[in-house]
């Protein structure tokens, strides 16, 4: 029997929309965060929501729309120091804690450690 991804696992995209939301939500008060990103940040929320979807197990519109993620290159004009990685990590994952109770013990483990791996691979200063 196949596996259930992370992304049917925890609903679809509605999660992935309101992981998101709490994600930007913390960007837009952080002092680190919030000169890294442009000044509207709907195209931003937008992409990250498909990259999540993606990653987890759901439709590859990002893929379709932006080609392959490409991580580091996408993130590298940015300075992204230990503080920055930091800020970044305790914005998701506060966003992820929001969500918690919608999701199970094991997602939940999965999500962050990924997003802890993904936060320190991001790191180029």
């Amino acid at each position: 029997m196949d596996e259930v991804s992370v992304y049917e696992q925890v609903g679809g995209e509605e999660f992935f929309r309101r992981l998101v939301q709490g994600f930007y939500a913390r960007v837009e008060k952080d002092e680190i965060l919030r000169p890294m990103y442009p000044d509207e940040l709907d195209e931003s929320r937008r992409t990250l929501q498909l990259f999540l979807i993606q990653y987890w197990g759901g439709p590859r519109t990002y893929l379709e729309e932006r080609g392959h993620p490409r991580l580091r290159m996408r993130h590298a004009p940015f300075r992204i120091t230990k503080r920055a990685r930091d800020a970044w990590l305790t914005a998701m994952t506060g966003a992820l804690d929001e969500v918690r109770n919608e999701i199970s013990p094991e997602a939940y483990e999965e999500m962050t450690e990924y997003f802890e791996m993904a936060a320190t691979s991001m790191r180029n200063v």
